[in-house]
């Protein structure tokens, strides 16, 4: 049975169960899950005609050739094993919330006794409360050490908190309250914990009215001192509410989700409300391929507040999100009373998803500004890193492929401002009337490029993939055209990659360039080298594909010359062995195993394909 009628019939025979179900490639690669209160309906509907046209869709469906699936208890916890999955497998066409190492979390370790609050950089299932992530290291120390003069939590590790019996450093200056020595009781200690996680959460409204509690029965008690700590307390909180914008009237907690789409990138804007206060917001970046935006918010709530993240009263988005009802029941059941998942249409919440709006742009903005920056830092460093006269602000590059000895191809992409410019990337078919000519293919290509381009149609910077022979093949073919090319290089790789010693050992890459005796040896981490070797990376994977194309028609070719193999035969054939090379080594067995293929047919087939 070919792949196309292997995944139709799975499709048939899904389950009208929740669940999760999970595309996979030829090579048995996962590429995409997803979840579904009845999976039979959901994964039919790709392939439906009338279902989603939408490209991305459409070309993933292409794309599949097995389907796996997992039949769960209920709607909420397929939403879980979804999450769990696409950590796993980390699918190609998911988005997918990574946890970032370049962003900083402020940890409390709530399953111990005497919690801890730390900044860390990994968010870990161990019982802990997360807050976060934030950009800037420096930022949360400040806050960590602002909060623990407020709340004197300890910070110590298990060992030393364990061993101590005299007050360390920290409770002497205020910011520990002494749990490891006795100091204080487990239970006011839990009290500090709260208020410090309350202070995280944004909740500070809520928070003052629990310590104004406090310091009016710390007075009634005649207890000034306690009284006079939690009036600090109070005051410093105060001062910080200041800084916060009050947006709404109500005294809820809400998170709103507001997103914008420009070209590949697919942005998310979060805004964090806290009786009614904004308290801060974070921009969340993921490539985009056009999967419906209600899919694709789906994952990320699911995966936002399955990482930890605090849950509020509501959560407002500008669409209604893919299985939104799962999600609202989830949130509710992790929060332990009833969440709100709202689209709003008219009145305040829509400001609110106006104003995220805005903020997304203005990130995104800030976000390609960055990019343009570290590309031209780059190209910059590239110039200097290879003697260049100017910035290398147009890059082309060449290789060509020659699997086989039998299917040539010549592939230029071009590097506009650091980044590939696809528009102006191109193919050629390659002739062999000498048989292999790695020299002459080159040759041919690059003059086919440039003999009618004119002074100014040149790049800055023309890069080939090889060594010596390569870049002196190109120089001569511009100086026969007459040509004037800033700068040409060529890279590859060194044959003394992997010896012991020298900088050899640790690239194997050297960029030559004509009139220089000596190579420029390349360093993996540089930004400059980086970027030399993604371009040569880049045209190099373009070839191939282009050759593999090439090669995977003229098997079909071949195919088609054989009597008694029509189309879906021929697919059959190669969806079980994927080119002529894996036939010629099957037995007559392993052919007469594929659907429709008898004995006659593979004699067939092996006496014609012996010859190719």
């Amino acid at each position: 049975m070919s792949s196309s009628g292997i995944v139709e019939e799975k499709v048939r025979n899904l389950p009208t169960l929740p669940g999760v179900y999970m595309f996979k490639d030829g090579k048995g690669k996962v590429i995409y899950v997803g979840k579904a209160k009845v999976l039979r309906s959901r994964v039919r509907s790709y392939f439906q005609k009338s279902g989603d046209t939408r490209h991305t869709i459409k070309f993933l469906v292409s794309k599949a050739r097995d389907i796996d699936f997992i039949v769960t208890a209920n709607e909420q916890e397929a939403l879980i094993l979804e999450d769990t999955l696409l950590k796993r497998y980390r699918p190609r066409y998911n988005i997918r919330l990574k946890d970032d190492k370049t962003y900083v979390s402020i940890k409390i370790t709530t399953g111990e006794s005497f919690p801890r609050i730390l900044v860390t950089r990994k968010i870990k299932d161990d019982g802990s409360r997360y807050f976060g992530p934030f950009t800037s290291a420096q930022k949360v120390r400040e806050t960590v050490k602002f909060l623990r003069s407020i709340f004197p939590l300890r910070v110590c590790g298990p060992a030393e908190f364990n061993n101590r019996i005299r007050p360390c450093l920290d409770y002497q200056i205020g910011l520990c309250s002494g749990p490891a020595v006795g100091r204080i009781s487990r239970a006011d200690y839990r009290e500090l914990v709260d208020e410090a996680i309350m202070f995280l959460e944004g909740r500070n409204q809520r928070l003052l009215r629990v310590l104004k509690k406090k310091m009016g029965w710390a007075s009634e008690e005649m207890e000034f001192e306690r009284a006079a700590a939690i009036r600090d307390q109070i005051a410093s909180i105060e001062e910080t509410l200041k800084e916060q914008k009050v947006v709404s009237r109500r005294k809820v907690d809400q998170d709103v989700f507001a997103y914008i789409v420009e070209g590949d990138l697919f942005l998310v804007q979060a805004m964090f409300i806290r009786d009614g206060r904004l308290v801060g917001g974070r921009d969340f970046s993921f490539g985009y391929m056009d999967i419906p935006i209600e899919s694709l918010l789906s994952s990320f709530i699911s995966q936002f507040y399955g990482r930890g993240n605090f849950i509020p009263d509501e959560v407002i988005v500008p669409v209604g999100v893919e299985d939104g009802d799962i999600i609202q029941k989830w949130l509710s059941a992790k929060k332990g009373r009833r969440v709100y998942l709202t689209s709003p249409v008219r009145g305040h919440k829509v400001k609110l998803l106006r104003m995220g709006e805005e903020n997304a742009g203005e990130a995104l903005r800030k976000r390609l500004k960055a990019a343009d920056e570290r590309h031209e830092a780059a190209l910059e460093e590239v110039g200097k890193r290879l003697k260049l006269k100017g910035l290398p602000k147009v890059i082309e590059a060449f290789d060509i492929s020659n699997i086989g000895g039998k299917i040539a191809v010549g592939a230029m992409v071009t590097f506009l401002d650091g980044r590939p410019e696809k528009s102006r990337y191109r193919l050629f078919k390659v002739r062999m009337d000498n048989g292999p000519d790695d020299y002459g293919m080159m040759r041919e290509v690059v003059s086919r490029r440039y003999r009618t381009a004119e002074a100014g149609e040149v790049p800055d910077l023309l890069l080939v993939d090889g060594g010596k022979g390569q870049l002196n093949i190109v120089t001569g073919v511009l100086s026969e055209l007459g040509l004037s090319v800033p700068a040409v290089a060529a890279i590859a790789k060194d044959k003394a990659a992997g010896r012991s010693g020298g900088l050899a050992e640790k690239s194997g890459e050297k960029v030559y360039m004509p009139g220089r005796k000596n190579p420029v040896i390349l360093r993996r981490g540089s930004r400059p080298d980086n970027l030399l070797m993604r371009i040569r990376d880049e045209v190099h994977r373009f070839a191939v594909s282009y050759h593999r194309r090439l090669r995977s028609r003229a098997i079909g070719s071949i195919l088609e010359s054989i009597p008694g193999i029509g189309m879906q035969r021929r697919k059959a054939l190669l969806a079980r062995f994927g080119g002529i090379d894996a036939m010629k080594r099957a037995s007559l067995e392993d052919l007469t195993s594929v659907k429709g293929i008898s004995k006659g047919v593979a004699s067939l087939i092996k006496e014609q394909i012996s010859v190719e």
